[in-house]
């Protein structure tokens, strides 16, 4: 139903004062509700024309007086424009509160980061990880602090943060939190998406990420050698621990499968493929991405070998896995036992898997893409780049034979 304005301006008669003037009054019906208010103009009654809502003759108080009675007017438009462009219903409950400057309670921005935190909480398992509710949690927390640091408030208006904010955000995150490139911009795209949902749901006008602009740094993925590969699968360890560390991390190396996605694998995730072979059919729980991989001998052995073990039995788990910060734990240790010189994490064997064990066997990218759950190619063929430079230094090293062995020809 099409909203209906009407102004009207009268005296108010009964509210004579004691030098005779008369009150205007400002008559706003809005779907045959009225709203009345005092204009704060004051004159002589005989001086007012009914017919025409404002006062006669052309005296400077008389075009002074209806100037005003117009702005009036003007402001019911504007009042009824405001509330078009936000999508609000013209009813006369919010045009009453728009015109009299009625403000709707300020939005801060901690209730909303709290409430977006409790339902990724709630959505854990379902549509989230733990670590990604780990994530935001932080993220709150530094932004509380920054806060605290730049402002001494533990809260903000929305409409007070702008680009300086992220600026001095970010800066506080590198300096006095001391944190990598990578992490601050981790931490910045998260507060971002609160912002984001502040933008959509018309709380804030205009995005404060407007001119902002953040890189992530492309890091260099640390891998396992074939050599270092076969030192883990020759060592034979004294401790049950370690050897169950051990066997699960070449689980991975074998598989791509990360930390989160090897715990969730039940018996029913080993399946045969197209060529007949067992498989492992699964779905990454980050991107929810599916994920196909053929089963290879130390795949099958370590498979095997944690069939029959009773909490997998009961739990209806594929193998016994410690948690994460366990699992990293132990493997700082198998990699002194085992002499290898770099820092040993589950999530290392990924990187193995995309490395050493497929492409620089010649499995092609698009292969290991699949294997590996990305949804992208870009971002596997960071990988290759990896690849490419291990073909450069050995290829540096076959020039170097094929030098040394010119020179000794010569002579």
């Amino acid at each position: 139903m099409k909203t209906v304005i009407i102004n009207l301006f009268y005296l108010k008669r009964a509210k004579i004062n004691s030098l005779g003037l008369v009150p205007i009054y400002h008559r706003i019906t809005i779907n045959g509700k009225r709203l009345d208010r005092s204009t704060g103009k004051y004159i002589n009654p005989i001086n007012w024309s009914s017919e025409f809502g404002k006062m006669r003759g052309s005296s400077e108080e008389a075009r002074s007086i209806n100037s005003h009675l117009e702005y009036l007017t003007q402001q019911t438009v504007e009042s009824e424009k405001k509330l078009f462009k936000k999508d609000i219903a013209i009813t006369y409950s919010s045009f009453k509160d728009n015109i009299l400057n009625k403000e709707e309670p300020k939005r801060t921005l901690i209730p909303i980061f709290e409430d977006r935190n409790n339902r990724i909480k709630e959505l854990v398992g379902k549509e989230y990880a733990a670590g990604t509710l780990e994530r935001y949690t932080t993220s709150l927390k530094h932004t509380v602090e920054f806060m605290q640091w730049k402002y001494g408030t533990s809260d903000i208006e929305l409409n007070k943060i702008d680009h300086a904010f992220i600026m001095d955000y970010e800066f506080y995150l590198r300096s006095v939190r001391n944190c990598a490139n990578n992490t601050a911009v981790k931490y910045i795209k998260n507060f971002s998406k609160i912002i984001k949902i502040c933008i959509a749901n018309d709380w804030i006008d205009k995005n404060p990420f407007a001119n902002y602009k953040s890189k992530i740094r492309e890091l260099e993925r640390t891998y396992l050698s074939e050599e270092e590969i076969q030192n883990l699968i020759e060592k034979k360890f004294t401790t049950p621990r370690l050897e169950l560390v051990c066997d699960l991390f070449l689980f991975s190396c074998f598989t791509g499968l990360a930390y989160i996605d090897v715990k969730n694998l039940t018996k029913e995730n080993i399946t045969f493929g197209i060529d007949g072979d067992q498989w492992i059919f699964t779905h990454r729980q980050k991107t929810e991405a599916a994920s196909k991989i053929p089963i290879l001998p130390v795949t099958a052995m370590i498979i095997e070998k944690y069939s029959k073990q009773k909490e997998c039995i009961i739990q209806n788990k594929l193998l016994p896995i410690l948690s994460n910060q366990k699992m990293n734990a132990y493997l700082k240790e198998i990699a002194t036992l085992c002499e290898i010189n770099k820092e040993l994490t589950f999530h290392m064997a990924r990187h193995t898997f995309a490395t050493t064990v497929t492409l620089t066997n010649g499995v092609p990218i698009e292969s290991v893409s699949k294997m590996l759950g990305h949804k992208n190619l870009r971002t596997t063929q960071h990988y290759a780049k990896v690849v490419d430079r291990k073909v450069s230094e050995d290829m540096n090293l076959l020039k170097q034979k094929l030098a040394d062995k010119a020179i000794k020809k010569s002579s």
